[in-house]
């Protein structure tokens, strides 16, 4: 009888517990649980978030890296930031949206678990580039940043892991030079005289040096003039805008993302969209994407090239390398690149080596790839590369620009 009274009484209890209404929570608590919109699209090991078709949403760069990464071609892993969540970074005022950095962080790991390596880390350090891509191209309007993640946390590994000091302080050279030129000057709004911006400053620094000792080429560097005009471009920066150069992988990163959206409306984009009716709303989005690195000594090279030659229509691989370099160097004019084969040399450079015969398992590949991308994109292609110690990875394509001769 007693354990059938307990049994009522819980039986009551419990009606009158289903009859009570349940509070609802605080509309700002519920807002808080909902999931945000999605602004972050993951790529690499031959699967990707995006494909081609996204490039109002991923920018044309961001849509060709995933689309490359779905037909299995080689392209270290990284994810792109969407042109939605520029516009809304712009509309905050430069500030990022609160949902972002938890996606940032889940595509992050992703990248480090693809590539074996940690952002960061002090012994297996990964590095990242920061590079703008809109929907439609705007060749130099945007802005770019290499090596993110080089510290003085990071240097020391690096060094250990490749074995190879005078690589590291070069990107360390080159991090400097880009990231206090774009993040911490123009993204700012800075304006110097002609003449006096940071970069300017820092290149002449860099001319002196190779000057007073005799130096044809910025990779006749030695490590310990490059370990001296790291410590001396850090002085500088901090003379000239006033603020240290930061130290930390986790700000390098993010003051990269945003410099690339503020660059979108940067004199010379908006002057660019203004020639080419290319609308203001559309924003920009940031490719994150594992570093590989052309500039690790002999086997290691970067380069860009056309699948068929864009002055004449030639059905021939046309293009340009510059052996121990980075990407910069190759568009920058500061050494005269080589051809890309022996079809295609002229009288410039017609004494420098072709890939095709200074790395032939290399350019084979290489030639296999853009043949594949004609093929899968139906048109001809503008491709971008880098050769890490001879393992080839592939950085961009799109839909070459040719003249009309060429295009008939």
């Amino acid at each position: 009888m007693a354990t059938r009274k307990a049994s009522k009484k819980i039986a009551k209890k419990a009606v009158k517990t289903a009859k009570k209404p349940v509070k609802k929570a605080p509309a700002k608590k519920i807002a808080a649980q909902t999931k945000g919109p999605k602004y972050v699209y993951t790529f690499g090991a031959a699967r990707a978030e995006g494909r081609a078709e996204d490039k109002n949403l991923l920018g044309g760069k961001g849509a060709n890296l995933a689309e490359m990464c779905r037909i299995g071609l080689p392209v270290p892993a990284g994810f792109t930031i969407s042109t939605e969540c520029c516009v809304e970074y712009l509309k905050l005022g430069g500030k990022y949206p609160k949902t972002l950095e938890a996606e940032v962080k889940a595509a992050l790991a992703r990248t480090e678990a693809t590539m074996g390596m940690k952002f960061g880390d002090p012994e297996n350090p990964l590095l990242v580039s920061c590079r703008s891509g809109a929907r439609k191209s705007m060749p130099g309007m945007m802005e770019t940043v290499l090596n993110v993640g080089l510290c003085s946390a990071t240097i020391p590994g690096l060094i250990k892991k490749t074995n190879n000091p005078r690589f590291v302080y070069d990107a360390y050279r080159r991090l400097i030079m880009m990231y206090s030129d774009v993040v911490m000057e123009k993204a700012e709004g800075i304006e110097p005289a002609e003449g006096k911006g940071i970069r300017v400053q820092l290149d002449r620094m860099m001319h002196e040096v190779k000057a007073q000792k005799g130096y044809a080429s910025d990779t006749d560097l030695t490590e310990d003039d490059l370990k001296d005009l790291v410590e001396r471009f850090k002085i500088r920066v901090k003379m000239v805008l006033g603020k240290e150069f930061p130290d930390s992988p986790m700000e390098q990163l993010w003051g990269g993302t945003g410099a690339v959206f503020k660059s979108w409306n940067g004199k010379r984009a908006v002057s660019y969209r203004r020639i080419e009716n290319i609308p203001d709303e559309w924003g920009t989005a940031v490719n994150v994407q594992a570093m590989v690195f052309g500039n690790m000594g002999s086997s290691s090279a970067t380069g860009v090239a056309f699948s068929r030659n864009p002055a004449t229509g030639d059905h021939h691989f046309y293009g340009e390398w510059l052996v121990n370099a980075q990407g910069e160097d190759v568009v920058a004019g500061i050494r005269t690149p080589n051809p890309l084969n022996e079809a295609t040399k002229n009288e410039q450079n017609k004494h420098l080596a072709s890939l095709e015969t200074a790395m032939p398992e290399v350019y084979r590949e290489l030639d296999g790839i853009q043949k594949k991308l004609e093929k899968h994109y139906r048109d001809m292609q503008d491709i971008e590369f880098t050769i890490q110690e001879g393992r080839l990875w592939m950085l961009q394509c799109r839909v070459g620009k040719r003249t009309g001769v060429a295009a008939l």
